[in-house]
């Protein structure tokens, strides 16, 4: 059936509407790490590029205990875990060191905690605990007990504590579910931090650690266990991904062996060799590729990839190539440590925990902008990833300093927005509100009329 042009063109605009109308929608809701997608990217004219512990804000609450996990919003509500310990708790020190291992276990009693706050007010409306013990595992100063992100699939909240277990409620927060593993040792006793993920009624984790490392699906109604896969892997901490591509949808997961690629049924598909000793980075897709990177900073070692679709086997690069059929670009030594990439418009930045910013074209890899240091004659620290809305990239420090960048091929820092408090969870974005978690408090920023 054909429609005269003028019709066509309301059509169109119609169709133009409800688009952006669903753009908003989905981005109104912050369902996991990174947000949708795991991006970390969510543009809303209203968002505020500017605040300080009373600029901008629309309410600020204590957080109980502490987390570096980082909230998550659906609809009018935002969830936050934490854990408390009847004890005393040393502080975190900022800035990557050695020395922060503990090796003694707290006695005093710990409660692992669920958080729903109202999103337009900061009021609790309901808090959960999910267990209450002194903790089974040693851990680092600077790490806690609560650095996992919980996830959503707006019907259900998933909080997952490391060696405690995974835990799901209702939105109400009835407690649906429960399971957990035995208490597993990390490297130097750091503790656990990697996050879950949900899509299509599944909930994936991947737990590296020193003993028996494994990826896991469940049932998300039920909590069920449906396939699990040994890796031949020790700790680490990269969140999985679930990419859907233009072939498959693919489980990714990230390790100092291996990259793995398996489908949602447990079967290996593809593998990649020559990360860094120890990973972290969560990945996420984007212009149909892939991105993984791993950079500790110990390695000479340090590399980007990205991945096309329709691999199978082993697609490991060989001595001294860059790409090959399956492998688009690479970077040998151009990958961050803890904060993961982000990708806005055709540039793909990196912020380094030593307090450096580098950019590169997105789709080839090639460099736009070299490292350049953010606090010219100091030092700062950054473990927090990067975010991105109308044509600025944000980074928080663990200062709880938010450096303010022009998104675009040149270096160009704007201002900086200071919240006084140490930072290291990463913030999240529900529609004008932008969410930021300090050591204590958990803030809640807009702009105000």
């Amino acid at each position: 059936m054909s429609f005269p042009r003028h019709v066509c063109r309301v059509i169109i605009g119609l169709q133009l509407v409800l688009s952006a109308a669903s753009v908003c929608a989905a981005v109104s809701n912050w369902p996991q790490f990174r947000g949708p997608g795991a991006l970390g990217v969510a543009d809303n004219p209203d968002l505020p590029d500017r605040w300080s512990t009373n600029e901008n804000v629309a309410w600020k609450i204590e957080v109980p205990g502490r987390g570096w996990s980082a909230p998550i919003v659906w609809g009018d509500r935002v969830f936050v875990t934490t854990v408390t310990s009847e004890g005393e708790v040393e502080p975190p020190k900022k800035g990557l060191y050695f020395g922060g291992e503990r090796k003694e276990i707290p006695t005093a009693a710990h409660r692992w905690l669920t958080l729903c706050h109202d999103l337009k007010s900061g009021r609790e409306l309901w808090r959960q605990e999910a267990h209450r013990a002194a903790p089974l595992n040693r851990l680092h100063v600077k790490n806690s007990y609560a650095s996992e992100t919980p996830i959503t699939d707006g019907e259900r909240v998933y909080a997952y504590f490391g060696n405690v277990g995974l835990f799901c409620y209702d939105m109400a927060g009835k407690k649906l579910w429960q399971t957990n593993w035995p208490p597993v040792k990390t490297r130097y006793g750091w503790g656990s931090a990697a996050s879950p993920v949900v899509h299509g009624g599944l909930v994936f984790i991947v737990n590296d650690n020193d003993e028996k490392s494994f990826a896991v699906a469940l049932d998300a109604k039920t909590g069920r266990q449906l396939w699990r896969v040994e890796r031949d892997e020790k700790s680490n901490w990269a969140t999985p991904y679930v990419w859907q591509n233009e072939l498959r949808t693919e489980l990714i997961t990230c390790g100092t062996k291996r990259v793995r690629s398996h489908d949602l049924d447990g079967k290996l598909l593809w593998e990649l060799g020559g990360m860094s000793t120890i990973v972290i980075p969560t990945p996420f897709s984007k212009f149909g590729l892939l991105y993984v990177c791993s950079g500790y900073v110990g390695d000479k070692t340090r590399p980007v990839f990205a991945i096309k679709p329709g691999a199978s086997g082993d697609i490991s690069l060989k001595p001294g190539e860059t790409s090959n059929a399956f492998i688009a670009w690479s970077q040998p030594v151009a990958a961050p440590y803890n904060p993961s990439p982000l990708i806005y418009g055709d540039h793909f930045y990196v912020l380094f925990d030593f307090g450096f910013l580098s950019c590169h074209d997105a789709r080839t890899g090639g460099p736009v902008y070299d490292k350049q240091r953010i606090r010219p004659g100091g030092n700062t620290a950054f473990t927090a990833s990067p975010w991105a809305a109308n044509g600025k990239i944000f980074a928080l420090s663990e200062d709880g300093d938010t450096y303010v960048f022009a998104a675009g091929p040149e270096y160009q820092l704007l201002h900086k927005n200071p919240l006084d408090e140490m930072c290291m969870a990463t913030p999240a974005i529900a529609g004008d509100r932008l969410l930021i978690r300090t050591l204590t408090k958990l803030y809640c920023l807009r702009k105000r009329e």
